[in-house]
């Protein structure tokens, strides 16, 4: 199994995935959605990485970074195949989307999670993510979520960009 970087031929399958997901078709996934999700994210250099094994996609990692929230990346989706969970795959993509983001000068991962999903809200405090509240509607009026963040301190990227406004901050005060 190797985690790389998706590009538009891996769309088709992980469409696919997308679909397949029980707990994606309560938020309403088809697969012209999954498919126009996944190329406006190639379009806007979101970070989508995908585990292959033989070429065929077991699971994907979705992070969007961004400077707001005092540099915070949003996960916006860890999807694992039915028949390939609890093997480490989702671990595996977590870790690289957490590193992807780092590089990328976050300070933070942010993601929901739907209330009901147990096992999920149990694998992110176990990965070290806090639970921070709960937005009962948020994304779809029946399905709560759960907001959790994971921080670490500061990467020479970030650090650097916090110092240079906190220097602006001070000269202009």
């Amino acid at each position: 199994m190797r985690i790389t970087h998706t590009t538009q031929r891996h769309v088709p399958a992980l469409a696919r995935l997308m679909t397949g997901s029980p707990l994606l078709q309560r938020y309403g996934m088809t697969l012209g959605r999954a498919r126009s999700s996944l190329l406006a994210a190639l379009r806007a250099r979101d970070q989508l990485v995908v585990a292959l094994e033989d070429g065929e996609p077991l699971g994907l990692a979705w992070v969007i970074t961004t400077r707001a929230l005092d540099h915070a990346a949003y996960l916006r989706l860890l999807l694992v195949a039915e028949g390939q969970r609890s093997h480490g795959l989702g671990a595996a993509l977590l870790a690289d989307a957490e590193r992807r983001a780092r590089a990328s000068g976050c300070r933070h991962l942010v993601l929901l999670v739907t209330t009901a999903n147990r096992r999920a809200r149990t694998f992110y405090a176990r990965h070290g993510y806090r639970h921070v509240g709960n937005l009962p509607g948020f994304v779809r009026p029946a399905i709560g979520e759960s907001l959790y963040v994971k921080s670490w301190t500061a990467t020479p990227a970030t650090a650097g960009v916090r110092a240079r406004v906190s220097s602006r901050r001070r000269r202009s005060s």
